[in-house]
């Protein structure tokens, strides 16, 4: 399965895609997380002390395989670099999960034409479209990472959401750019829900769109982040709201 999510930030994505990860690892499954936000913390929420080198920082690669020197203004590059081997050579691994990080094209993002941008589209584009593994994407708020070449191997596209006006605006421009690149599936996570006022609010809000379930606000999160510990050991139960949104995309929800 491959997913995509995105959201306004502060909406809680980070923490959803690791423990995502953390239920599709318990199925067996081999598991490759990206970190594509520029504000990037997976790594810190997953509580790996390792250093990640982030893809945009691998100069000579990215020079050997687009045949472009990095930050040098060129027309003359490969589109489609040879990039099979990077996950396993360049990403963080443990026992089934990977976690790569995209890092930041300096002055231009995924939108500017460079070597840079050639090379971690190629290194999506691959894991989206080739490997078998699981793969989840933590995207900032949009889509801005999913070309046209990419959208048709996104299973599901989350939009992870709380309940507030600027949030239900958010998720509305996402979903909208998302049906114009043709992305599969679309469906929404209400996450920080502290009364049922608030869940009421969403679905009334969302009532022609597919929300996949809600998350409750845990105060204990805080306790996690001071104490650098993943969201599911501090509130295990979190993992059961997950498992319940994954049974969901799978079509096994009864």
């Amino acid at each position: 399965m491959k997913i995509a999510i995105s959201g306004k930030g502060g909406t809680g994505k980070t923490t959803i895609a690791a423990c995502l990860a953390q239920i599709f690892l318990k199925k067996g499954k081999r598991v490759i997380l990206i970190d594509a936000d520029p504000d990037s913390n997976l790594k810190t929420t997953l509580n790996i002390k390792e250093e990640i080198t982030p893809l945009i920082e691998l100069k000579e690669i990215i020079e050997e395989r687009t045949g472009a020197k990095p930050g040098e203004r060129t027309i003359f590059f490969k589109m489609n670099p040879y990039v099979d081997d990077i996950p396993d050579r360049f990403f963080y691994k443990n026992g089934n999960l990977l976690l790569g990080i995209m890092g930041t094209v300096r002055g231009g993002g995924l939108g500017c034409m460079c070597p840079e941008n050639a090379f971690l589209k190629a290194v999506l584009r691959n894991l989206i479209l080739k490997k078998e593994d699981v793969v989840i994407l933590d995207m900032e708020a949009g889509i801005e990472h999913l070309g046209r070449g990419t959208t048709e191997g996104i299973d599901y596209l989350l939009i992870i959401t709380e309940p507030t006006e600027k949030s239900i605006e958010t998720t509305e421009r996402i979903e909208k750019l998302a049906r114009e690149i043709k992305i599969k599936k679309t469906g929404i996570i209400g996450n920080k829900i502290e009364i049922e006022k608030q869940k009421n609010f969403l679905i009334e809000k969302l009532k022609d769109k597919e929300i996949l379930g809600f998350i409750p606000f845990f105060t204990e999160f805080k306790k996690g982040e001071i104490e650098g510990k993943p969201p599911w050991e501090i509130t295990p139960e979190i993992l059961n709201y997950i498992e319940k949104i994954v049974d969901k995309m799978e079509g096994k929800d009864g």
